[in-house]
């Protein structure tokens, strides 16, 4: 027998030592070391029929497309965001906080793969707790099989004789190798079983979906080398306190990183939202203060979305300022621009600004909207409830134009606004006719005498 080999590794980013450190060098976090066994018995091989032969260089005009090169999955959402449809051969790994509904949207996607042979791969649940979860969600597909296995190699052998279309393991952390002798879930069992899948859905040139836990701080659980590894890294977040779940992508060798999905979690699973900006508004029966809405982009689709903003005097020496879904050093600095620019007098008052929905933005065409709904409630005047705002505001107080502005306009115009404040120099070569009207700016002080006459 050979001798038994150790290592350390670091729990949150999977760097590798020899010897217990207490500090990790690699991300800063302490005390994250663990000592596991690396000594492998003989490497698991796949199948002699899969193995490639030596691969030789071939000229870039020779290499022919494939033909069929994405699969519609039948999920709007999912396409959206990995570009178009899954790529054959892919690995995708889609990550989420316990209980999001990681589970229900990889079962929903494959139940919805109607044509397609779907193997679900489950370490977690058991079938018939799949099967209570798929009555629930109400879509059959008789195509759809559930596979209860956490030895890889049995996983491999029944992928090899059954031939699917797409795979879903569910979880990457509930599979164990006999090559490693730690146990399932370890950072060395996650990354050879990760490497493993990787070269088998490479070979077979089937898309496998991988779905993985997350630490406490947010990132994936395992060592860093796992999103290396994959093709697409998604993250499936949302607001407990809300319906609605977003699938971003982080990572996606095939597309872009920008776009986004949508989906209410219901009763019977997740509905996908394919005109976000109806629901992201709140409807009133009156107008009140504070409360602005703007056009930002996310990837390719246009979204509107409400800022509110609470304005009042501080109780404390220092005013207080807190932002949700939006980032607080950006707000004071607009702050800072309303002050310097247009003579508010802000710096006794406490702050308070959030974005309707539950979501994060990220786009600076969001400036302008913060700055009305903090003038609006600074003054206590509401702003026009078909009133929109899209402009990127800068330290002289401009109002900067901003990508797309089109798209953005377009998506105002749809749901029924009536005004738009823009950048002035961004609207000069408009190629399209619009119905609602287009009033152009310059400074902040305009946008504030145009409001509160």
């Amino acid at each position: 027998m050979s001798k038994i080999k150790t290592a350390w590794f670091c729990s949150s980013c999977g760097a590798k030592a020899a010897k217990w450190i207490g500090c990790c060098p690699s991300c800063g976090e302490w005390n994250t070391y663990q000592e596991e066994v690396i000594q492998r018995s003989d490497r698991y091989d796949l199948p002699s029929k899969q193995k490639q032969s030596a691969a030789v260089p071939v000229a870039i005009q020779q290499i022919e497309n494939a033909g069929n090169a994405r699969i519609v999955t039948g999920s709007l959402e999912l396409d959206r965001v990995l570009g178009g449809g899954l790529v054959a051969g892919s690995l995708i790994l889609v990550g989420g906080e316990p209980g999001i509904g990681k589970s229900t949207l990889m079962l929903q996607i494959a139940l919805h793969c109607k044509g397609l042979r779907v193997l679900y791969i489950s370490g977690e649940e058991s079938a018939e707790q799949i099967k209570m979860r798929a009555d629930r969600i109400g879509i059959i597909n008789e195509n759809c099989y559930i596979l209860n296995e956490t030895s890889l190699e049995n996983v491999l052998t029944h992928l090899d004789s059954f031939s699917p279309q797409i795979v879903v393991v569910d979880s990457i952390q509930t599979l164990n190798t006999s090559v490693i002798d730690s146990s399932a879930g370890s950072i060395s069992q996650i990354r050879e079983c990760a490497s493993i899948l990787q070269q088998w859905c490479k070979t077979a040139n089937v898309p496998l979906f991988l779905i993985g836990h997350i630490t406490k701080d947010g990132s994936i659980a395992g060592p860093k080398l796992l999103e290396h590894t994959v093709d697409a890294v998604l993250y499936f977040e949302g607001d407990r306190n809300y319906g609605y779940r977003i699938l971003r992508s982080m990572k996606n060798r095939f597309g872009s990183t920008n776009e986004l999905g949508i989906f209410e979690m219901q009763h019977n699973g997740l509905r996908e939202v394919h005109n976000p900006s109806e629901i992201l508004i709140s409807h009133r029966d009156e107008p009140i203060s504070g409360v602005a809405i703007t056009a930002v982009m996310e990837g390719m689709r246009p979204l509107l979305i409400e800022i509110q903003a609470l304005v009042g005097t501080a109780a404390y020496g220092t005013p207080q300022r807190s932002a949700t879904g939006f980032d607080v050093r950006r707000m004071n600095m607009l702050l800072a621009v309303l002050e310097k620019r247009c003579g508010f007098r802000i710096n006794t008052k406490d702050v308070f600004l959030n974005v309707a929905g539950g979501l994060r933005v990220d786009d600076p065409v969001a400036d302008l909207a913060v700055v009305c709904a903090i003038l609006s409630s600074s003054v206590d005047i509401p702003l026009g409830q078909k009133e929109c705002f899209a402009g990127e505001i800068g330290l002289s107080g401009e109002i900067r134009p901003v990508n797309r502005i089109e798209t953005r306009i377009a998506e105002a115009e749809k749901l029924g606004f009536d005004r738009i404040f823009v950048a002035k120099h961004g609207i000069k070569n408009l190629a399209t006719r619009f119905n609602i009207e287009i009033i152009p700016v310059v400074k902040v002080e305009e946008v504030a005498k145009k409001l509160f006459k």
